[in-house]
């Protein structure tokens, strides 16, 4: 601990074109607290999208609270189950047609996060509604450096027809910063990890990279004094800590720079990080992995604190091959109770679970001072806005959400809802407990009281 007065939460390591921001450190806070034990960690919020709904029958357990069995889709989770709720019964309700006919898959999206119908038209005259994450990052996003992050694996347009009449801007977009604004999402690593560790100043930042590019070093070579002026200040708990952040960042670094080197034929991984080629990584299981740990570094350097992360767009006809499933996502999800469909539907909707264990593995391996893990301080959702995406329904949706919020929640359990029970209504409850108080969103009707 250190013997100075507590440092600013929001110190970073800088250096040219370079921006670090560290962990929670106990020389950050308060000795009273600490001796008390009283350490408070702000909450963060997530939401995971997964598209073309799941099969449900694998999906949701046969008992409800707290004695229940994880199904074959739930069990990657099972590590997880104390830190887990199961919610069966929510409704998207503005997911479905309201007299607009086809285009499930663009309203299941844009209405995931907004509650709202959105406006049929393949035109520029697009209208929906700000999405939840956007709510809270107007009232909460000047406490951290950037309001929210948004991220996924799936580019798209944002403009022309993608879904019967439905402009491609909502099958790709979840975050919607007003009625008529998507906040687009990043889907490059390596953009990302620079936006993260980036100076503000546009001018130092590129000067830091063609440094980079030209010296063949890392982010940490530019705050590396820094970084050595700090450790002077903080006890031995506090210099592991930030030794093991740093490793994190330096091991991330140097994985997306393999990963980016992979798309150039016949060229070698290059041995030092920094360099950095163009391009995502070519497997997907790895490009999301990359994405997660950026996404769990935001959280823990209390970056943002608002987050999105769609693993691919609403509709997405993505081949699994590396599973063994080589059709379309989409085109099997209309599987007409096939078995051998519905087979390689498990398949991909359990690999997406499996990567949903992994972001919670990391989050949990993640200590806070007083005792408390990153994913306690969490409320992570986990879902689609489609039900089973052969029947295209909006009700009974798949839900998960993770973490304690801090310990408003009281995970463990598998809870059912009421017929009908929107899915803002959620929202309402974590808003609440992040101190966003607003009387409704979206189409809620309350509160949901059994979380």
């Amino acid at each position: 601990m250190s013997k100075h007065e507590p440092i600013s939460r929001r110190t970073a390591l800088k250096g040219l074109g370079a921006a670090v921001a560290l962990p929670l450190l106990e020389a950050m806070l308060p000795h009273s607290a600490l001796a008390a034990g009283t350490v408070k960690s702000p909450a963060r919020l997530a939401f995971l999208y997964v598209p073309n709904g799941v099969h449900m029958e694998d999906w949701t357990p046969k008992s409800l609270g707290s004695d229940f069995e994880l199904p074959h889709l739930l069990e990657p989770l099972r590590p997880f189950k104390q830190e887990l709720l199961v919610l069966s019964g929510l409704t998207l309700d503005k997911a479905r047609p309201h007299g607009d006919g086809p285009g499930d898959h663009a309203r299941a999206m844009a209405a995931f996060l907004t509650g709202r119908q959105a406006r049929k038209t393949p035109g520029a005259n697009i209208k929906v509604g700000v999405s939840v994450d956007q709510l809270a990052a107007q009232r909460l996003g000047e406490q951290t450096r950037f309001p929210s992050l948004e991220i996924g694996c799936e580019g798209g347009r944002q403009a022309g027809n993608c879904d019967s009449g439905y402009s491609c801007a909502y099958s790709s977009n979840i975050s919607w910063r007003t009625d008529s604004t998507p906040q687009v999402k990043e889907i490059d690593p390596r953009s990302v990890f620079d936006r993260l560790f980036g100076s503000d100043n546009l001018k130092e930042a590129a000067a830091a990279r063609a440094k980079r590019d030209l010296y063949r070093k890392s982010i940490l070579d530019l705050v590396a004094e820094d970084a050595a002026g700090l450790k002077k200040d903080l006890g031995a708990a506090d210099q592991r800590k930030l030794d093991e952040y740093l490793s994190g960042v330096r091991e991330i670094e140097l994985r997306i720079t393999r990963a980016a080197s992979e798309q150039k034929k016949d060229t070698p991984a290059p041995k030092v990080t920094g360099t950095r080629p163009a391009g995502t990584p070519k497997e997907y299981r790895e490009h999301i992995r990359l994405l997660t740990d950026l996404l769990v570094l935001a959280f823990q350097g209390d970056v943002t604190r608002i987050a999105t992360f769609v693993y691919a767009n609403e509709g997405s006809n993505r081949p699994y091959p590396f599973i063994e499933v080589r059709e379309g996502h989409h085109d099997l999800s209309h599987h007409g109770g096939n078995k051998e469909k519905l087979e390689k539907i498990r398949k991909i909707n359990r690999f997406h679970l499996e990567q949903f264990a992994y972001l919670l593995g990391r989050l949990k391996a993640v200590k806070e001072p007083g005792g408390k893990t990153l994913l306690d301080q969490c409320m992570i959702v986990y879902g689609s806005g489609n039900g089973d995406g052969n029947r295209h329904n909006h009700d009974d949706l798949p839900l998960l959400l993770a973490g304690h919020g801090g310990g408003a929640f009281h995970p463990g359990r598998h809870v059912r809802f009421r017929r009908e029970t929107p899915l803002t209504n959620l929202y309402l409850s974590m808003l609440d407990n992040v101190g966003v108080h607003v009387p409704s969103f979206g189409d809620s009707t309350g509160r949901l009281k059994d979380l």
